[in-house]
């Protein structure tokens, strides 16, 4: 999965069927459903201003945490940028990621929300580095470009027990999401925290690997904590307005 916290949506239900803005998806030979939503630009509004997702140009989201990695400090930045993919102008977002003081990873990442409320993901250029040199871009995709396709990052209207894709790339991204609970409790540096949504993320390319998130309504992710048998808690320790 991917280290950065937004990244890390009704899209598909497991198995069953997959859901795009208002149309059908591909079929594949041999009649299993094909993972294609499909996209119109014309679906799409400006700005993002779902209460779990909120993305405000200029706002910087800080969180830090001790992993087993060693100390994490992670900055989010909302920019002024817009980037359009698949004919989608898209919310560009830097994310920023260090570990003991040095930056570990850097991504930009990309949504766009549509008319009903739901927050798209539509790809992401990341860089990880070591001793301050990039050494890899593994995990960056882009919607529309080889095979990949967009996911939903945040539901409008988050149902427990819904699992769906947040992002489709074949062998490289991959991650999925299970809305968990919607009254979670949450103290975190920032602030306590209720009525919170809690999903479980994981990815079939890192087997055993998986998350916790939780999202405040009116503020966003404000928690991070590793799956079972994992060390890592990120908490939201501050807000830069814009």
């Amino acid at each position: 999965m991917k280290r950065s916290m937004f990244a890390c949506a009704v899209i598909a239900l497991l198995a069953i069927t997959a859901w795009g803005c208002g149309g059908e998806t591909a079929q594949p030979e041999g009649g299993e459903e094909a993972y294609a939503p499909l996209i119109d630009p014309a679906d799409f509004v400006s700005g993002i201003d779902n209460p779990y997702f909120s993305l405000t140009p200029g706002t910087t989201f800080i969180y830090e945490g001790d992993t087993g990695e060693g100390f994490e400090h992670i900055e989010v930045v909302v920019t002024e940028e817009v980037r359009e993919v698949m004919g989608v102008q898209c919310v560009v977002v830097e994310d920023t990621v260090t570990i003991d003081g040095e930056v570990a990873e850097l991504t930009y990442d990309w949504y766009a929300q549509d008319g009903d409320g739901n927050v798209w993901y539509f790809g992401e250029d990341s860089r990880e580095y070591e001793n301050g040199k990039a050494v890899s871009t593994r995990g960056s995709w882009e919607a529309g470009v080889d095979g990949a396709q967009p996911g939903i990052i945040m539901r409008a209207q988050p149902v427990i027990g819904d699992e769906y894709r947040q992002e489709y790339y074949e062998d490289e991204a991959e991650d999925m999401a299970r809305v968990e609970s919607l009254d979670e409790a949450v103290t975190v540096p920032a602030g306590s925290y209720s009525d919170c949504l809690k999903t479980y993320e994981w990815t079939p390319l890192e087997p055993g690997v998986s998350e916790f998130k939780y999202y405040s309504p009116g503020v966003g992710l404000v928690l991070e904590t590793a799956g079972k048998g994992e060390s890592r808690r990120i908490e939201l320790v501050e807000i830069k307005a814009a």
